[in-house]
């Protein structure tokens, strides 16, 4: 049976206060101004034509606030329509300018500026107004007389009737001056219905209004219209867009009671509801129940689309306006999040279904557009990959301008912006002066420049190449003493090629959680194991893939007679929460590279149908994340907190009888002390316990 949602009259009445309204003879407009002013109305209506703002040389009029009253406007006794009168508070705004010799010369100065401090002054203020259907733009001219005008003063009013407006719309006032001087006043107000106000005998359409049922069942939402059953009235459903025209969606004219069934999927926050009978002028009425639903902004943010047009330009598409912001950012070659560009590139607000540029010189394959809201990153596409190709391994320099010629440069990196000439232990700060070597000789392309500093992309090609030579190098070198460690110790040799194979699986959740892993690998392969992790091998995941990467090493360890281990952080169970929610389709909004999202479209199904035990083992490390956050359906293999439970950790990944306990023993002291600096490190950047805890206990809950 369906729920009513809530139930209301053709026009959204908010109030139940009953209202009476002033009467105001006549269909034509009118002005008046406070005491001492003059006003004038234009005949006609007239462009809305903001336009950009400009700086006031002298003191001029601006409106400071804007104030709205209902009122009716009736041509005979019964036969009146609502109005919407607007009161304009104006103020003066500027300064004259100070002469530099006003004190040398005294009053000489002071005679110069009489005439002109002396004048009135004269504004045409425009009132720009929208109800749907309708809208209109109308002009004022007031002028203020010599004693009133002090600068940051008030001096008075204008008010405007009227505009005329259907029962229960939302209508949107502006006001601006004609050049404008200040930012656009913006009003918006829902209006009354037949219930909220004093005019049953004086608005015809409030005769014999139908009343609107709206009720939710399931996935559908019904609209159900009351009416007789000899009433025509005509129906329209449209999305009511305050950046542009609104939009119809569907129109039907009907008869007698009527139920319309929407799918949830079709609702978004800016459909709206219009009916109006089918008689010769007759007033349309509007409502928008959808405007708090939930369901409505998860609809609008997947039907919202971020198009990146050539060369230099993006569009936001979307049925509705939307809460958010949008910038620029740069996703380096290794993975890890996009960085934000601001500054030098401010943020913006979005302006949707509209082609908007970028203030760039160059377009660059690493420069990424983000839209976000409510600081959550909702979409993200880098800049014209398919004609510019894939990332590059170019290094981002951002310059900073400041007075009297000063400028700093640095080196945008996952840790931050890194300046060139320091001795931080980064591939910025260790290549520092070839940087600015090739900055100075022009061999780094120019993205973006102006007066607060600008943007380059410096290629690294040659500096991977040069490294790659002395790793190779470095590589026989290890060779041959290799060789001769084998030649000399030939039993401890034996004992490492039986090593046992581990895949270890990780969110990346940040650098330090990054280096922490890499730590914890680097000391498990002191011991008789051969680890296989996605942190050593990122050349191969970039020219695969991370599932294809993952499928491979997952085959190559089992079919070993290995183990396949499942690092578990705050970041790891949010994962797996996504999974078990929304299936599969949850890790596709994760960067290429992580191979643990990737994973869980295998590893989740051997775990739901039992083969887990004996092919994986669970980890944590205890001061980031308690044992009960970590989903229950893990809870079939071992789930050992490290360091603490290292011992038995180690002895689950080399299988049993493999080491003495003794040996055992030593070798978990070992890899404990290797991990210390790491963890200790990564406690801050990731929260501290009692959040990582809160994270994993929510998606233990829901598994």
């Amino acid at each position: 049976m369906p729920v009513p949602w809530f139930l209301l009259s053709l026009a959204l009445g908010r109030s139940p206060v009953v209202l009476s309204l002033e009467r105001l003879a006549g269909p034509q407009d009118a002005v008046r101004c406070s005491p001492g002013l003059s006003c004038h109305l234009w005949d006609g209506d007239v462009l809305c034509l903001p336009g950009s703002i400009v700086s006031a040389p002298e003191p001029v009029l601006v409106p400071t606030h804007l104030q709205t009253e209902l009122v009716l406007r009736c041509h005979q006794e019964t036969d009146c329509e609502l109005c919407v009168r607007v009161v304009i508070h104006l103020t003066v705004h500027g300064h004259w300018e100070k002469p530099e010799d006003e004190e040398r010369f005294g009053r000489a100065a002071d005679l110069e500026l009489e005439e002109p401090r002396n004048a009135s002054l004269q504004a045409q203020v425009v009132l720009s107004f929208q109800a749907y259907p309708t809208a209109r733009c109308v002009l004022l001219e007031v002028q203020v007389p010599a004693a009133l005008v002090q600068p940051g003063q008030s001096v008075g009013s204008v008010v405007f009737d009227c505009f005329e407006a259907a029962l229960g719309a939302e209508v949107r006032i502006w006001s601006y001056t004609q050049p404008r001087y200040k930012k656009e006043l913006n009003f918006t107000q829902q209006l009354p219905d037949c219930r909220g106000l004093e005019v049953r005998d004086s608005i015809q359409s409030c005769w014999a209004l139908p009343w609107l049922n709206v009720s939710a069942d399931g996935d559908d939402v019904h609209l159900v219209l009351e009416v007789s059953e000899e009433q025509h009235f005509g129906l329209s459903l449209y999305w009511n867009q305050v950046q542009g025209p609104t939009k119809p969606w569907w129109h039907r004219n009907l008869t007698g009671p009527q139920t319309i069934t929407l799918n949830h999927t079709d609702l978004v926050p800016c459909l709206c509801i219009q009916v109006w009978p089918l008689k010769l002028d007759s007033v349309r009425t509007s409502i928008c129940p959808f405007r708090k639903d939930p369901r409505a902004y998860r609809n609008l943010w997947r039907a919202t689309r971020l198009q990146l047009l050539h060369p230099l330009g993006w569009r936001l598409d979307a049925p509705c306006s939307l809460p958010a912001e949008a910038s620029l950012c740069w996703q380096a070659l290794g993975g890890g999040p996009c960085q934000s560009l601001v500054p030098p590139l401010p943020r913006e607000n979005v302006t949707v279904n509209k082609a908007l540029d970028f203030p760039l010189l160059k377009g660059h394959p690493n420069l990424c557009v983000q839209v976000s809201s409510w600081e959550k990153v909702q979409l993200q596409e880098c800049l014209w990959s398919d004609s510019l190709g894939p990332l590059k391994d170019d290094m981002l320099l951002v310059e900073t301008r400041g007075p009297q010629a000063n400028r700093s440069l640095c080196a945008l990196e996952l840790s931050g912006c890194t300046p060139l000439l320091s001795r931080a232990s980064t591939r910025a700060a260790r290549l520092g002066e070839q940087l600015l070597q090739d900055l100075q000789s022009g061999q780094c392309l120019q993205l973006w420049d102006d007066d607060l500093g600008a943007l380059w992309a410096c290629p690294m090609d040659k500096y991977i190449h040069q490294r790659w030579a002395l790793v190779w190098l470095a590589c026989l070198l290890f060779a041959a003493v290799l060789f001769l460690l084998l030649l000399l110790k030939k039993d401890h040799v034996k004992v490492a090629s039986r090593g046992r194979a581990a895949l270890l699986l990780y969110s990346a959740d940040n650098a330090d959680f990054e280096r922490l892993v890499g730590a914890l690998a680097s000391a498990l392969c002191q011991l008789p194991l051969r680890v296989a992790v996605d942190l050593w091998s990122r050349r191969e995941l970039s020219a695969q893939g991370a599932l294809a990467w993952f499928h491979a090493q997952r085959r190559q360890t089992l079919q070993e007679g290995g183990v396949v281990v499942l690092l578990f952080s705050p970041g790891a169970v949010a994962l797996c929460r996504e999974w078990l929610q929304d299936g599969a389709s949850a890790t596709g909004a994760h960067g290429p590279h992580d191979a643990f999202a990737a994973s869980l479209n295998c590893v989740l199904p051997d775990f739901m149908q039992g083969r887990a035990p004996g092919r994986y083992v669970g980890a944590y490390f205890d001061s980031l994340l308690r044992r009960d956050a970590v989903p229950s359906l893990f809870l079939a293999v071992p789930v050992l907190a490290l360091p603490s439970q290292l011992p038995d950790f180690l002895r689950a990944l080399q299988g049993p009888g493999l080491s003495h306990p003794g040996r055992l023993a030593d070798r978990a002291e070992q890899v404990s002390q290797a991990l210390q600096p790491a963890l200790g490190c990564c406690v801050g950047p990731l929260g501290t316990p009692e959040t990582g805890r809160e994270m994993g206990l929510e998606a233990g809950d829901e598994t």
